[in-house]
């Protein structure tokens, strides 16, 4: 599985940067963070996002998943897309609409609103907790 994560914002605080890091640490699958701030920001993301395989938004009114189903979609990615998928975060804005019309998918992390930089470290363990479903290891309890 080739992950990349496409976002707007740094990891700057210490801890939300260490729990990313954790996570990144955990995660067998081959992952590359775009990273992209300042007023080109959003012209850089929709650039990076342009020929991605399979594009998944992160956004509010995308579809709230399970984590079973979550890992599900994954291990159908790696099955019929050759594994390689791009998530994509935007800002406290949210994502350009040609960004949001790219996508394959758009999911969502509850009705709650999240700060984007938080979504990421979020998205890391969904990631981990997907891998260790699709293993059968019991890090994740229903």
């Amino acid at each position: 599985m080739h992950i990349s994560l496409a976002v707007i914002g740094k990891l700057r605080d210490p801890a939300l940067k260490a729990l990313y890091e954790e996570y990144h640490k955990r995660l067998e699958w081959k992952l590359t963070l775009y990273e992209y701030e300042g007023k080109s920001a959003l012209p850089q993301l929709s650039q990076c996002v342009a020929n991605a395989p399979y594009l998944i938004a992160l956004d509010e009114n995308g579809e709230n998943l399970k984590s079973e189903e979550f890992a599900h979609l994954l291990e159908t990615l790696q099955l019929h897309h050759q594994g390689k998928v791009t998530f994509v975060i935007g800002a406290a804005e949210g994502l350009p609409q040609d960004v949001k019309t790219k996508a394959h998918k758009t999911i969502s992390f509850g009705k709650l609103t999240w700060p984007h930089l938080l979504v990421r470290v979020l998205l890391m363990e969904q990631l981990y907790r997907a891998q260790q479903i699709l293993k059968g290891h019991p890090y994740h309890r229903e």
